[in-house]
Order: structure tokens, then sequence, then C-alpha cells
């Protein structure tokens, strides 16, 4: 186990498809990523998905706004699944050796921000276990009922929903799971909450007038890191442990050492 996982996180991943860890990052920590947060604002490098039904139309009255990757726009950002507390905590939920998968951004605006629908992540990357990748979902701002925190079916990983266009996203697709078994997760700005690629989770509109962002890191572990899946865009895809790991130098080229998420907040800091 790690510092901050613990035997029973563990247990309740693989008994329920999903735990949560809060806090994770601390205080500096999460004042960095929200920075980052802003300014991807301020550069206007967000993209709203929603549209108005029709899977096609853009809404101008509503808004969930996504970024995708994050790694080639923030040396921090591009850090931090090496960092010790991460590459620790996914070790002991999927095991080594594994790879960033994906890395993205959503946020939702006050008063205007949706959520994302039901969905399975496994629905788009069909691996065998679903026990076997994970998302990190971290809370840049807190997360609660009113701004539409995430929302999960525990034990929903054992379960395979058939899946449809979302026609109020461009490039969505959705489920219609037994939302009755559903949690909704409060997290606190810097808390994580691991789940699955089987889990079938969501999340809601944000009914507050302040802004809402969450990040999400995806982990696959490397017996199902297929071609289909990772080869195409291997320079994206870094292995964070195992024979592979070159710390990022063969993928970024750069060596983000065991330091260089914390070195990165510290910079941050200075500039603040």
């Amino acid at each position: 186990m790690t510092d901050l996982l613990t035997q029973d996180h563990v247990a309740r991943f693989r008994r329920d498809g999903w735990c949560l860890v809060s806090p994770f990052f601390d205080a500096r920590e999460v004042r960095a990523l929200a920075a980052e947060v802003a300014r991807f604002r301020r550069q206007g490098l967000l993209r709203n998905v929603r549209t108005d039904g029709d899977g096609q139309t853009h809404s101008e009255s509503r808004a969930n706004l996504q970024l995708i990757p994050l790694h080639d726009k923030s040396n921090l950002i591009r850090a931090l699944p090496f960092s010790p507390k991460v590459s620790g905590a996914v070790s002991c939920l999927i095991g080594d050796p594994f790879l960033l998968h994906l890395d993205q951004l959503f946020l939702k605006p006050g008063r205007t921000g949706t959520g994302t629908h039901w969905h399975q992540d496994n629905a788009y990357f069909k691996i065998d276990d679903p026990l076997k990748g994970t998302a990190m979902w971290v809370a840049v701002h807190d997360a609660t009922l009113a701004n539409g925190t995430l929302r999960l079916i525990p034990g929903s990983h054992r379960h395979s929903y058939a899946h449809e266009r979302d026609p109020y996203s461009d490039h969505h697709i959705h489920c219609s799971p037994p939302e009755a078994e559903a949690v909704a997760v409060e997290v606190p700005a810097g808390g994580v909450v691991f789940f699955c690629y089987g889990v079938a989770h969501s999340t809601g509109d944000n009914a507050t007038d302040e802004e809402r962002a969450g990040m999400a890191f995806h982990f696959l572990h490397g017996d199902h890191a297929s071609a289909d899946l990772v080869e195409a865009g291997r320079r994206h895809r870094p292995w964070i442990t195992g024979p592979e790991a070159t710390g990022g130098l063969r993928e970024y080229g750069v060596d983000l050492g065991i330091r260089a998420f914390e070195d990165e907040v510290g910079q941050l800091e200075t500039a603040a």
C-alpha cells in the first residue's frame, strides 16, 4: 500500500469498481492545477461538446466544456502521472506494468454547465478485464451535488450495458443503467475518485454560480495495451511503470523524474 491508499481502498475498488481517496493532492498542488485550468480558459482552449439534441448542432445556451489531451499543453499536467503518489496508487489498483492511456479536462460553467450522460469507459476501450484499466478523476474544484458531481453505480463493472450515440454530445455514447443503484460522490478539491473501466458513471448539471472542473487520467495495464488502443499514438501514452518505462524520456523527450511534478508546482507558485 501507499501513504494515501489503504487495503480498504483496494478492497472497495475490486469489489465495487471504485474508491474515493481524499485528500490526495494538497492545497499547493490544487492551486497549481486550478491555475492551469484558468490559463486554458483564458487561451480559449476548451471546446463545447454539448449539442441541442441532434448530436451535431452545438448549443449556444448550454455548455459541457472539454479539453483532450492535456499533456502537450502543461508541463505540470504532463508530470502528474509520474508523481510517486499517483504511480503508487495506480500500481496498487491495477498492477504493473501500466501506461497512461489518456488525459482530459471537463469544465462546467456556472448555471449553464451540463453533465455527461451515463456510460462505461469500456464501451469505448473494450478490454477483457475492466478492472485492469482505471480512471483517476481529480476534483480541481469542490465537486458537490449542486454543481453536478460524479455519480457511479457500484458493481456495474460486472455488467455490460448497450450503448448508443448520445444526441446531446458531438461524440459521446451513453447507456441506460439502473440509476436507482447510483451513488453521488461529493469530492473536495484535491480529492480523487478511482473507477475502473467498467463502472457506469455520469455527472450532473451545474446549478451554482461558480464553474466546476475535473481532470480525468486513464491508466491501462500493459497486458491490455493492444495495438488498436495504444500503438497509433505511442508518444502520447507513456509507460509509467515496468521495464519499458523511461520516465517519459522516450515519449516526451524529457525525463520526468520523481520530483518533476513537485518542481512544476513550485514553479507555478513562484510565478503567481
